[in-house]
């Protein structure tokens, strides 16, 4: 077997003590030029790979930054934490990631094996925070970003979108194609003020447009594919038949698409349908989603610089950021104007 290289093997082919290749390699003391040329060749040519651990313990920094997340698979996830990772590259840090299958309780382990790992910052995704883990977050002392639909009820650092002028202008989209009966299925069964903002979006656009709210068209529901097909099954079985679905998540609008195929209706003819997030299915599926798109991998990318500056005292401008918002328009809405 080949033996490991080791400082003390580094040290000696470089011919400087032990305490100056660590030094070098932590960069934490000056030493010469010259010094620092030798050591670095011996460590291309050896191949020594520092020990993190023994590192940490001198520059008293893991280079570590955990990340929770609710369902790893889950693909509004999966693009921001596309950005999370991009970021954390470009400036020397790992992550430790964590999926909690949106189990409370294994957030809260989470939460404690990273304070264990020492991480230095988290960034946390969750489809519905817990007050006593973001107060644990706060006690640890580590600095933390969030990413969720209930972020804005608390007083951290969030990324997001603003919900309410996004769904005021999708719904003024659909109205504009000449839709009036309009559906409002929202991914999440918390009145949260995420949701708030989203059914005052809805609202306004219907006002704006003299349309007359109906609460019988507004569904609540999960992001998932099953919950958009229950909701929009449940009202096509009620007798209720919009001229378009607006439902507030990718996967769960497939769902209500599927739901209306089934019920022996056509997307978009009979009914059309927009979404919210634009993540890669939505492009995918036939029709083609009309939705709202989120810059998820720019979320992952800032919440992760936003941890990143707090980790390194440096000021944030804005403790709430939201990022910009369009409007993707595509196959599963037809124009009945």
């Amino acid at each position: 077997m080949k033996k490991t290289i080791t400082i003390k093997d580094v040290a000696k082919l470089a011919g400087v003590s032990i305490s100056t290749v660590s030094r070098v390699i932590n960069d934490s003391k000056p030493v010469t030029d010259e010094i620092k040329e030798r050591v670095l060749e011996v460590i291309k040519e050896t191949g020594y790979i520092p020990n993190p651990l023994a590192r940490s313990l001198v520059t008293k920094k893991s280079q570590l930054i955990g990340v929770v997340v609710p369902e790893v698979s889950d693909t509004f996830v999966n693009e921001i934490l596309n950005g999370i990772e991009e970021v954390a590259k470009m400036y020397d840090y790992d992550i430790l990631l964590s999926n909690t299958y949106s189990d409370k309780e294994q957030e809260l382990k989470s939460l404690n094996l990273l304070r264990a790992k020492q991480v230095e910052g988290i960034v946390m995704i969750s489809w519905i925070l817990d007050e006593k883990h973001v107060e644990f977050i706060q006690n640890s002392g580590l600095p933390a970003t969030y990413i969720s639909k209930t972020a804005r009820d608390f007083d951290i650092y969030t990324v997001s979108t603003s919900n309410e002028a996004a769904t005021f202008d999708m719904t003024d989209h659909l109205i504009g194609k000449g839709h009036k009966k309009i559906a409002f299925i929202m991914t999440s069964k918390h009145e949260t003020i995420l949701e708030m903002e989203r059914l005052a979006g809805y609202k306004d656009a219907l006002a704006k447009n003299n349309i007359e709210y109906d609460p019988s068209l507004i569904k609540y529901g999960e992001t998932h594919y099953e919950s958009g097909y229950e909701n929009m099954k449940e009202l096509l079985d009620a007798g209720i038949i919009p001229e378009a679905a607006f439902v507030t998540g990718d996967e769960a609008a497939i769902g209500a698409i599927n739901a209306i195929f089934d019920a022996g209706y056509r997307v978009p003819e009979d009914i059309s349908v927009a979404g919210f997030n634009d993540v890669k299915i939505a492009q995918m599926y036939r029709p083609k989603l009309t939705t709202v798109s989120q810059p998820l991998y720019d979320m992952g990318a800032v919440a992760m610089r936003m941890v990143i500056k707090l980790i390194d005292g440096e000021k944030i401008e804005e403790k709430k950021a939201e990022l910009p918002y369009k409007i993707v328009d595509r196959e599963s809405v037809i124009d009945r104007k």
